[in-house]
This record gives structure tokens, sequence and C-alpha cells, in this order.
């Protein structure tokens, strides 16, 4: 919905993990390349002077650095929504899994609230 209103482009990890057929494959193997082609096509489109909406799951502060840092060096204002409440879980990720995301899940630091 933000995409639609303000024209940014949305990103998230989870669009390179769709198969030639757009059906969803989680591969747990292929967690690091793909937020690392997440990154990469985020910083291209903030350095090509597009506004980007990442939407990733990030439960721990160090997962978000890298937009964190791309957004001061490309000079562009950064905001942080953070969803709260029980949301259905599209993508099959096991109870456990979440259970860890959620108990390591860290705070926003002031600055970015």
């Amino acid at each position: 919905m933000i995409c639609e209103k303000t024209g940014a482009i949305h990103l998230e990890a989870d669009q390179f993990m769709v198969d030639r057929n757009g059906d969803y494959r989680f591969d747990g193997r292929k967690l690091r390349d793909v937020h690392a082609r997440c990154e990469t096509e985020c910083d291209a489109y903030l350095s090509a002077g597009q506004a980007v909406v990442v939407s990733n799951t990030f439960s721990e502060i160090w997962e978000m650095q890298a937009y964190l840092d791309m957004a001061e060096r490309h000079d562009v204002p950064l905001q942080i929504i953070e969803c709260h409440g029980q949301f259905r879980n599209i993508h099959g990720v096991p109870d456990d899994k979440i259970d860890a995301m959620r108990k390591r899940c860290q705070q926003l630091p002031d600055r970015y609230r």
C-alpha cells in the first residue's frame, strides 16, 4: 500500500525465493544470498534516486544495519515501521523458529523510533 501511494520500489528477500512458476519456495540455504541480493538491489535503486520500501523480518538490529548505512550514505530519510500483534504465517515457518525470533527480537534504538 505504501508503494502504491508513493511510487516507491518494494523489495523483500522473499521475492528472491519465488520459482519460475511464481511459487514461493523457501530454502534456508539461500537466506544469505537472497538477503544480499535484496541489499544490492536496494542500494542500486537508492543510487538511482528511487524511493525504496524494504519489508523483511528484522528481529535484531544487525539484520537491518546495511539498510541503515545505505540511508545515511545516500542521505535519504529513513522510516522504520514496526508490526505489533499477531500475524498469519504465510510461508510455513515452523513455530519453534518463530518463537526463537520473538525471543531474540531487539527494541529499536530511540533514534529510529
